[in-house]
């Protein structure tokens, strides 16, 4: 999947994302919007709709394009998605004075037929907690 496919393909995912169950630290907050950035590709703000709550993600084909972790049956069948189903990979993005860091080994897996999300840590440890983006 390309960059462009990618961005393509989360535009015309659901704009509000519910998630599964609350994200590590962000609890009890489940629903979410995933807003554009203007002039950053593969950018969004990801806005708890009832409280002030913000991260920014990132389109995993961005960061890199072969990023492909197992998505297990059970987070599959969790956010309602066949094995069949296409879904969308975000990462964390980390803003500091190093740069951005993106968290590879917790994506948020979104299904983008019904908005449905959750975030999975995976037991596959060759994806970093804390990559520099653009940092290889």
């Amino acid at each position: 999947m390309t960059a462009t496919t990618a961005r393509a393909n989360i535009e015309s995912a659901a704009r509000v994302i519910e998630f599964t169950s609350p994200m590590l630290g962000l609890a009890p907050y489940t629903t979410f919007t995933l807003e554009s950035i203007e002039g950053a590709d593969g950018l969004y703000a990801l806005r708890a709709t009832d409280a002030e709550v913000r991260l920014f993600v990132v389109e995993a084909p961005f960061v890199d394009p072969a990023y492909a972790p197992k998505v297990p049956a059970s987070v599959r069948a969790e956010i309602g998605a066949s094995a069949d189903d296409a879904l969308r990979m975000l990462v964390v993005a980390n803003p500091g004075d190093e740069g951005v860091h993106v968290n590879l080994r917790a994506p948020i897996v979104v299904h983008p037929g019904n908005g449905r999300a959750v975030q999975v840590i995976l037991e596959d440890q060759t994806y970093p907690i804390r990559s520099l983006l653009g940092g290889r």
